[in-house]
């Protein structure tokens, strides 16, 4: 068996390595190349010795297969030496395997591939799937197939097949490992981004993450306490504001939180979140109304320190006079209805305006939040998009936001196909052995066979039924 020679090419992995190291140390020194240099030449002898011991691997287990008693027993060889080539983390991989024959169903199959999760038609290795996938959710696809397997070439079309092998990543996915905490308040705040589709059109993945407060992490930096963040394309954000509740339920203590302040822009979606989230407190975020007043001011900048100054004081009334005297004194209708728009914007979110003064209330940061987490990856660049991979890239990226680890998913995913394929193949052979036990049982009802004629048809059916 192969596995005795494991000795042998341990003993040629380390002379490999010996022989490398050495020529590059001597280049290194007499040629006085750059270190950089040295790093390179290193890492393709790493390379190549990962490529021959995957293909020692894979040939070892398919040895250990050829040579099972178990195996002898059951399945016949149909051919041997059969290649296959598979693309790794190191390069392309080429071995040969043994493929048979079950003696009793008549499946076919190559039993070493098998056992180790290579499908059929399978070319990529799932670790190299999953760092395509990693490195796609900071950078385009195309770049992504280039630093992952920096051995072979692979196109973005790779590496977009293999997000969308991967389907849809479920904002759950991130177990949740610590136990119901009870806090006094939490934070939620919401935004949008909108994204490019390719076929002229827009679509708007929502982000949506809850948080405990924020600490200060630097000169004007803040970081969120135990963030938790949601994304993806949705039709209804009642499916989005179910997880979240189902989070904040899952996570704390409900009955200790006394305060869940909502943050956003007033959007309908975002105010929806009221009704499923219980006890929670609209608040209008800084950005936006600062946006809006700008937008009713500039033209007449005198008025924007004063519509402050109302605002800031809770002065509603003289807040709708100001308003009055901005629109009756603009000149061109366009900024009239600018102004129109403005007034509508910040009267009609007046209560969200003004729990934005409360104490304990830690301000919003959705719009940088955004910024980061989707438009850096999705809208920020002049790139088109489609709706599946617009959902599948919002969600990858709240995934690795949460510490989600993409080969661990990967792999889980794997198995899981693997394993329904193989309950679907069991099902079968049940349901075969059900309709087989029932044509036997049924034979007992045949005429023919409960006459005491000795006809060539009854001997047969007789020799069939105790068989």
């Amino acid at each position: 068996m192969r596995v005795i020679h494991q000795p042998l090419i341990i003993q040629k992995i380390i002379e490999k390595i010996s022989n490398s190291y050495e020529k590059e140390l001597q280049s290194l020194i007499r040629e006085r190349k750059d270190i950089s240099e040295f790093i390179l030449g290193t890492k393709k002898t790493l390379d190549e010795i990962g490529i021959t011991s995957v293909a020692e691997a894979l040939e070892t287990v398919d040895e250990i297969y050829r040579n099972s008693k178990s195996r002898k027993h059951n399945w016949t060889v149909k051919s041997k030496a059969d290649k296959k080539t598979i693309t790794t983390i190191f390069g392309e991989v080429g071995y040969e395997r043994t493929y048979y024959k079950n003696k009793k169903t008549g499946k076919y199959s190559y039993l070493s591939d098998e056992a180790m999760g290579i499908t059929a038609h399978a070319n990529l290795d799932a670790s190299l799937k999953a760092k395509l996938i990693e490195e796609a959710v900071f950078m385009p696809y195309s770049r992504s197939g280039e630093k992952a397997a920096e051995a072979v070439s692979l196109t973005g079309q790779t590496v977009m097949n293999s997000i969308r092998e991967l389907g849809r990543v479920e904002n759950d996915t991130v177990e949740i490992k610590q136990e119901k905490k009870a806090v006094k308040i939490l934070y939620i705040e919401a935004d949008e981004d909108h994204v490019a589709l390719q076929d002229g059109g827009h679509i708007e993945p929502k982000l949506v993450y809850v948080h405990e407060g924020r600490e200060k992490a630097g000169k004007d930096r803040w970081k969120l306490l135990n963030a938790r963040y949601f994304s993806g394309v949705y039709k209804n954000s009642d499916e989005l504001w179910v997880e979240v509740a189902d989070y904040i339920d899952q996570t704390y203590d409900v009955d200790a939180v006394e305060k869940i302040y909502l943050s956003g822009d007033g959007a309908p979606w975002i105010k929806n979140g009221l009704s499923w989230i219980k006890g929670s407190i609209y608040v209008l975020d800084c950005y936006h109304l600062s946006k809006y007043i700008t937008q009713a001011t500039a033209h007449m900048g005198h008025t924007t320190p004063i519509m402050w100054n109302y605002i800031n004081r809770a002065d509603k009334e003289n807040t709708k006079e100001l308003f009055k005297i901005i629109i009756s004194t603009t000149e061109t209708e366009t900024k009239k209805k600018s102004v129109q728009e403005a007034r509508r914007y910040i009267l009609s979110n007046w209560k969200g305006i003004r729990n934005q003064y409360k104490i304990d209330y830690a301000g919003c940061s959705a719009e940088g939040h955004v910024s980061h987490i989707l438009s850096s990856r999705l809208s920020s660049r002049p790139l088109g998009w489609c709706r599946i991979g617009t959902d599948q890239m919002a969600r990858l990226r709240v995934f690795a936001a949460n510490g989600g680890d993409i080969y661990d998913m990967f792999l889980k995913r794997k198995k899981a196909i693997a394993n329904e394929a193989r309950a679907i193949e069991v099902d079968q052979e049940v349901l075969k052995r059900r309709k087989l036990s029932a044509s036997y049982e049924n034979m007992g009802n045949i005429a023919i066979l409960n006459t005491g004629k000795r006809t060539l048809a009854a001997q047969f059916l007789k020799s069939v039924r105790g068989a």
